[in-house]
């Protein structure tokens, strides 16, 4: 009787570990390069939660909307702004009402060096450095936020000789963590952990430093039939992943 009762239950065992491997699939995710911690571990956990895995690649969201519509293979797109998605949506390229607004994100005047920028950012206008770090604001909303702070400020002119330029946010961290730039403006999420910051000095950028930095979600057409898609899509509003996304210092979607 124990044998029968211990067989079943290796015999059940079996049959769910090879439901969920047969059931499981893999999305593929172009994910802004801003939102590259926070997405790791929400991938982690939503593996674990679902079954489902998710392959990243971190970029610049101007890129990634210019390659999925020359036919990129993603089949989600977690942009640093609305407008790609919106886009993407436009020329039809995405699940009809699949876009939504998954964070919001914050900019920082970041340094590596430890009380060199104070809490109002006042370096802008009294420092003495030679080279500012920003994204390409062409292609990473991050960018055109800061160019919008300096603009609001009166101090473009001026200050856009010391302009180095990164290609996505990421490369702009690099800029700035290995001294290639003093200074420079990147995501906050890149520098805090558990509401403070790691490392370095910064100025948050008040709210109304900018238009808000509202990151857009959408499904693209090429993942309508991947189950693994629209599950981290419904994931990334669960508790646990918005949770994650607070604690690298975005606001959360209203």
């Amino acid at each position: 009787m124990l044998l029968n009762a211990c067989s079943r239950a290796i015999i059940l065992s079996m049959l769910l570990l090879f439901s969920q491997t047969t059931w499981a699939a893999t999305v593929l995710v172009a994910v802004a390069a801003n939102f590259s911690k926070p997405m790791t571990e929400i991938a982690a956990e939503f593996e674990k939660a679902t079954g489902h895995s998710a392959h990243l690649s971190f970029g610049s969201s101007g890129k990634f909307v210019s390659q999925l519509e020359n036919g990129g293979p993603f089949e989600i797109l977690l942009s640093a702004d609305e407008k790609g998605p919106q886009k993407l949506e436009q020329d039809g390229f995405t699940v009809p009402n699949s876009r939504f607004v998954y964070a919001q994100g914050r900019l920082i005047l970041w340094s590596a060096k430890p009380g060199y920028i104070d809490d109002q950012g006042k370096i802008l206008t009294t420092g003495n450095f030679k080279h500012l770090a920003l994204a390409d604001p062409k292609l990473a909303p991050y960018g055109a936020a800061a160019v919008e702070v300096l603009k609001n400020q009166g101090l473009f002119e001026k200050l856009q000789p010391l302009f180095v330029q990164g290609e996505n946010i990421a490369q702009t961290y690099q800029f700035i963590s290995t001294a290639n730039a003093e200074l420079g403006f990147i995501a906050l999420s890149q520098v805090i952990e558990n509401g403070k910051i790691t490392n370095g000095s910064g100025w948050i950028i008040p709210d109304n430093g900018h238009t808000p930095i509202r990151q857009g979600a959408v499904l693209m057409k090429k993942g309508a039939e991947n189950p693994a898609a629209p599950a981290l899509l419904n994931y990334l509003k669960s508790a646990p992943a918005l949770a994650i996304i607070k604690k690298y210092g975005y606001d959360l979607p209203q």
